[in-house]
């Protein structure tokens, strides 16, 4: 959907004055104002369809004014790639209040999710509905066809030596955490341009960046990376800095031994087959009682 008048967005920076600005049009060579803004659809190059909003109301679809749940599916079964921003929905006035909760508790009990068809923007758009803390929340997904091959992306295939595969491991297991705390993650490029205002605003120098010493183009040395990556984590969490990438890899690989030489082969093979008899001696027993009724 395009609008039906060729417009673009002026504005003026003035010396520290703001200034109302609006679509203009370049046919006429005037700003316009919305009234004299609608849709259209352009199907060719500067051949436009104009379509009104009410057109765009009494579109002959199911979900052009409600959502439609199409299946319910495991979440693991979606691949990450489709899902996007997330918004809550909540109940349309008294009346929707007893099928929201009931959809609430039947997601919450099934353990999965609701994929959904909905209209926005000016288009149908596919989506998912999952609960979170008794309210239901709406993400946006991509049609199948919307998602990008990754073959076409794919890098050539090289040679990984075995280790840098487990000083990558060390590395992941150095920051492996539970969960993820709150306020634990900020958004530093708004922190960093909200000082760049105040410091305009008060009339003083701008912060620089601080330099860094890796330069362009230069070859990247994974170990080197790896190794710098762990002692900057153990610093920050008071460890000790003296093993490397390499002895951690190396206590990986010995603590591994010994877990195998602790496990006794034979004595878990008896044991596993006492178990499985013991498993068909109860599936025999439940094989003789009658099913439940519903």
């Amino acid at each position: 959907m395009t609008s039906t008048r060729r417009c673009r967005t002026t504005s003026h920076h003035g010396p520290g004055t703001p200034r109302e600005h609006g679509p203009f049009c370049e046919l006429e060579d005037r700003e316009v104002g919305n009234a004299e803004i609608g849709k259209g659809y352009e199907y060719a190059k500067d051949q436009v369809v104009p379509i009104s909003d009410q057109e765009l109301s009494n579109l002959p679809l199911p979900t052009a004014k409600a959502i439609e749940i199409a299946a319910f599916v495991p979440l693991e079964s979606i691949d990450p790639i489709q899902i996007g921003e997330g918004y809550h929905l909540t109940p349309d006035g008294t009346v929707a209040t007893k099928p929201y909760k009931l959809l609430v508790q039947a997601l919450g009990r099934s353990s999965k999710v609701a994929v959904a068809k909905y209209a926005w923007s000016g288009r149908e758009r596919l989506g998912l509905l999952r609960v979170r803390e008794d309210a239901l929340v709406l993400h946006a997904m991509r049609w199948p066809d919307e998602i990008r091959d990754p073959a076409e992306i794919v890098p050539p295939s090289v040679e990984v030596d075995e280790d840098e595969i487990q000083g990558a491991l060390a590395l992941m297991d150095t920051m492996t955490r539970e969960d993820l705390e709150d306020g634990e993650f900020r958004d530093t490029y708004t922190d960093a341009l909200a000082k760049v205002i105040e410091a305009k605003r008060e009339h003083q120098p701008l912060p620089e960046a601080s330099e860094t010493e890796e330069q362009p183009g230069k070859v990247l040395d994974l170990m080197a990376a790896l190794q710098e990556s762990v002692q900057k984590l153990r610093s920050s969490r008071g460890e000790s800095t003296d093993a490397d990438v390499h002895d951690l890899a190396k206590a990986n690989k010995s603590s591994a031994k010994k877990t195998a030489k602790k496990t006794p082969a034979k004595k878990t093979a008896s044991s596993t087959a006492k178990k499985t008899a013991t498993a068909k001696k109860t599936a025999k027993k439940t094989a003789g009682r009658k099913p439940r009724s519903a």
